[in-house]
């Protein structure tokens, strides 16, 4: 008992820069190697994500069907000042830190390479995309806002990307390494 109180007096009484060095180092992470908030602050994350459609009217289907048919820009202004906010983000952070706060992993960029399955999934998906008037995000959001007949696109994403995982795994192996399948 005295053993335990004297540990944790020692560890209220380590310098900030103790406890800064020992949080890099990853005493303090969790099985995975992550940082212990990083769950929280993806909540957190997908939260002002939410708050931030809903606001701007994003997760309403008929905006941005009416942006995907030239009525109403609004949605690219929304994505334009998403963009620039990330961008700068992405370009800042590197320079204070190496390595990701929450992932501890370094910083890096992963190039996808424009192949065939970047440009049909990108044209499966616009279709999906005009037909519905929702993209994923934004249906999560539509759904917060009270849009409940969202559900039938929501059901028809988890379907679709089913099926679409069924069918990569029948494809031939050396196919899906050569694509750089994710």
């Amino acid at each position: 008992m005295s053993q335990e109180r004297s540990e944790s007096s020692d560890s209220r009484s380590e310098s900030p820069d103790r406890t800064r060095n020992a949080d890099r180092s990853g005493d303090r992470s969790t099985a995975d190697g992550r940082h212990p908030l990083f769950m929280p602050v993806i909540l957190l994350g997908g939260l002002i994500f939410g708050f931030g459609l809903g606001f701007s009217h994003m997760a309403r289907p008929e905006i941005v069907l009416r942006f995907l048919q030239f009525q109403d820009f609004g949605l690219l202004f929304v994505m334009f000042g998403a963009a620039i906010v990330s961008g700068v983000a992405f370009a800042v952070m590197p320079r204070y830190r190496t390595r990701a706060p929450l992932t501890r992993k370094p910083y890096g960029r992963r190039l996808k390479s424009f192949d065939r399955n970047v440009l049909v999934g990108g044209a499966i998906f616009g279709v999906g995309w005009g037909l519905s008037g929702i993209c994923p995000g934004a249906a999560y959001a539509s759904l917060g806002v009270g849009n409940v007949t969202i559900l039938w696109a929501i059901g028809g994403m988890f379907l679709g990307a089913y099926l679409q995982g069924r069918w990569r795994s029948h494809r031939v192996p050396s196919d899906a390494a050569s694509t750089g399948a994710d």
